[in-house]
């Protein structure tokens, strides 16, 4: 077995994370919420995606189907609230630019998360520190958001676990040369550490390693053989000894997926197209947020459980023998991360893809083959075009950041549409939307 290293340091790295995410963001715009049980549904309001920590309470689970809690949802007087996925963005933006008043060195990791970069300093100073970034982003935003500081990403993720579950830590908790960091982590199983997957960890349990304790103690070489080389940089992540830099993750990301359940069936071909364009723009646009770009784009689209023929057509009243399932993916042949060219191979693939009298009720594409955009092989025709079109790009993105999503956008879909998810519940876009933004009578 190992023995802990002792590593010195001159930066740390600290984690924060907002607290219930998207409930945070229905209660900044509606006090009337705090202290209540809140949860917040998928797409078509098909299922629970966030719940508020008084409707943990109440039992209701991630993921469930809402038609399965909507008895207990009545009974405890459960708010809810269609996904708003406008807000929850521009929340998450406002988030991220407070935090980099901390550091200019940081990461975004999620919609909700961000690592920042962080001279060292005596813990007590830390500490501080921590607790300031928790007020100003709660003046500023008003979201909650826990603090972990550690030497190291992995051990980050540690503390901002436990900070908010500590009543204690005020949801700030720093484990930087800290006395309790050995108690930290035997408070922490071994399925909440960091890069430590589903299947990984219901293998540790079975050779007896249920803690993060017990994780850090493992032999080096038993690691590698058991879950090669990242499963030993989480132990030296776990030991202080910082593996992951800001910008580096446990696992390369393979694909973009952007896809949704249509309000209503869509029939028609320009239909289609339109719903298709609007998943290929928010794919892009996330290619060139993440600087990457894409070797191939595939689409999909499928009906619900039966298809059926339109209305005034025969067979409308029957059922399909089998549900219709289609898919295909196009080969763009050097890596891009242009709208305009994604757009043309997705509207080719739509051509491939449709069948006229069918009812499709869900779409989206996945982007695959990711690589750095900068390292994107050069061209040897069309440069100067290329070229051109990244800056379009690229002055489009900060054009729809400042003014709202979709200011600009390609003309070939509609703003609206019966592919739109049913949002029946959803709160106001108080921060992007002029006709929404909150009034005081």
């Amino acid at each position: 077995m190992q023995n802990r290293l002792e590593v010195k340091v001159s930066r740390v790295i600290a984690l924060i994370d907002a607290n219930n995410f998207y409930a945070s963001c229905e209660r900044v715009f509606d006090p009337r919420l705090v202290g209540r049980p809140v949860v917040v549904l998928s797409n078509n309001d098909g299922c629970v995606i966030a719940r508020s920590a008084e409707a943990k309470e109440l039992g209701i689970g991630m993921g469930e189907p809402f038609f399965k809690v909507r008895d207990l949802v009545k009974e405890q007087n459960v708010v809810v609230r269609s996904s708003n996925y406008e807000l929850y963005g521009d929340m998450s933006s406002r988030l991220m630019d407070v935090l980099e008043q901390f550091s200019p060195d940081s990461e975004v990791y999620s919609i909700d998360e961000a690592f920042l970069e962080l001279e060292k300093s005596a813990p007590g100073e830390l500490r501080k520190l921590g607790a300031e970034i928790r007020d100003r982003v709660r003046r500023q935003t008003g979201l909650p958001v826990s603090v972990g500081i550690a030497e190291t990403k992995t051990l980050a993720k540690v503390a901002n676990h436990l900070a908010k579950r500590s009543r204690r830590a005020e949801s700030v908790l720093n484990l930087v040369e800290s006395s309790y960091l050995d108690l930290a982590l035997e408070r922490t199983p071994i399925e909440e550490v960091w890069g430590v997957g589903r299947r990984q960890s219901a293998r540790l349990r079975s050779y007896g390693i249920l803690t993060a304790l017990q994780f850090r103690a493992a032999d080096d070489d038993w690691v590698r053989r058991k879950m090669t080389v990242t499963g030993l940089r989480t132990v030296h992540e776990l030991r202080q000894i910082r593996c992951l830099e800001l910008g580096q993750s446990h696992a390369h990301q393979h694909s973009i997926i952007v896809s949704r359940s249509f309000g209503e069936a869509v029939w028609s071909i320009e239909e289609l197209r339109a719903a298709i364009s609007h998943f290929t723009t928010r794919g892009a646009e996330k290619l060139r947020k993440r600087r990457l770009a894409a070797a191939a784009l595939s689409i999909f689209a499928r009906t619900g459980r039966y298809k059926f023929q339109p209305s005034g057509q025969a067979g409308r009243s029957g059922q399909a023998a089998e549900p219709f399932s289609g898919s295909v993916t196009v080969d763009l042949g050097l890596a891009t991360d242009s709208t305009l060219e994604l757009m043309q191979a997705a509207q080719q693939a739509v051509s491939a893809i449709y069948q006229p009298g069918i009812g499709y009720r869900k779409a989206g594409i996945i982007l695959t083959g990711l690589a750095p955009s900068d390292n994107a092989p050069l061209r040897l025709w069309d440069t100067a075009r290329y070229e051109h079109e990244r800056e379009l790009m690229s002055r489009i993105d900060a054009i729809n950041a400042r003014h709202g999503q979709d200011t600009v956008r390609c003309g070939i879909f509609q703003s609206e549409g019966r592919w739109l998810a049913r949002l029946d519940q959803r709160s106001n876009r108080f921060t992007t939307r002029w006709p929404e933004v909150m009034t005081l009578r």
